[in-house]
């Protein structure tokens, strides 16, 4: 059985594909650290962000099957039109294990919760 979310957001600004973001969390080239797995060494993980780019994207879409997890992220060219129906130009698709979408799930719910103390509750 397949499961789909949609979630388009927008906030009537030009979207641009230059730069992400500012993200107010740990250095960009150390990972948060965790505590260490059963038999793990603990230490640190350097990221290689020498090929990394950033796209803007305002929308994404999920769906998932029993082994994998598929994020779909685009770009709603229409933002500015009252149109019924929506052009959207997908630019990524990221796959990933239903472990590693929980993960992501937990990350992202922190992430959310800081920035709703900092900003206020996102509706």
């Amino acid at each position: 059985m397949e499961e789909t979310h949609d979630e388009t957001t927008g906030n009537g600004a030009a979207p641009s594909e230059t730069a992400a973001p500012e993200a107010p969390s740990a250095p960009p080239a150390e990972a948060p650290r965790q505590a260490p797995r059963a038999g793990a060494q603990p230490g640190n993980v350097r990221l290689d962000t020498s090929n990394l780019k950033s796209t803007y994207c305002n929308v994404c879409n999920a769906t998932s099957t029993r082994e994998e997890v598929v994020l779909n992220f685009g770009l709603n060219q229409d933002w500015d039109q009252q149109n019924a129906d929506m052009s959207v130009q997908l630019h990524h698709r990221i796959i990933l294990s239903p472990f590693a979408a929980k993960r992501l799930q937990s990350i992202l719910g922190q992430l959310i919760g800081e920035h709703e103390k900092r900003y206020g509750k996102l509706e």
